[in-house]
């Protein structure tokens, strides 16, 4: 067992990384800041800019990781990507955004990974 949430969450955001780079992925950034917050992992595939939020937990006692991404995670999401956008000049490329969600079963030391193509829309309330 990891000692600490963060601990958690960075093993996870590695995790995550190296599974996206095996599906052929390019990683852009991972741990992307700005003044907005902060993606998970930035990346890209065929052409497409994707932004990734990455949940990790030890069991799915309350629920799948993926659950936990509420409206308020969806906007802050959308409000860094765009910003990610605007500063690196982007506006003509397609973007998405994803979500992989881990889990470590007890009793076994491999994760179950879950990878969700187009979890969620950019949030309407940044749209133009």
């Amino acid at each position: 067992m990891l000692d600490s949430r963060k601990e958690l969450g960075a093993k996870g955001e590695k995790l995550a990384a190296g599974f996206l780079k095996r599906k052929g992925y390019k990683i852009l950034q991972r741990n992307y800041r700005c003044k907005l917050g902060e993606v998970d992992i930035v990346a890209e595939q065929d052409k497409t800019l994707v932004f990734v939020e990455v949940r990790t937990q030890q069991t799915e006692k309350f629920g799948p990781p993926q659950y936990s991404i509420n409206s308020a995670k969806r906007s802050h999401i959308s409000r860094v990507a765009l910003f990610y956008i605007k500063e690196n000049r982007l506006v003509e490329q397609s973007c998405r955004f994803d979500v992989i969600a881990i889990t470590f079963p007890s009793g076994s030391r491999k994760p179950n990974i879950e990878h969700i193509e187009n979890a969620f829309e950019l949030s309407r309330r940044y749209m133009y």
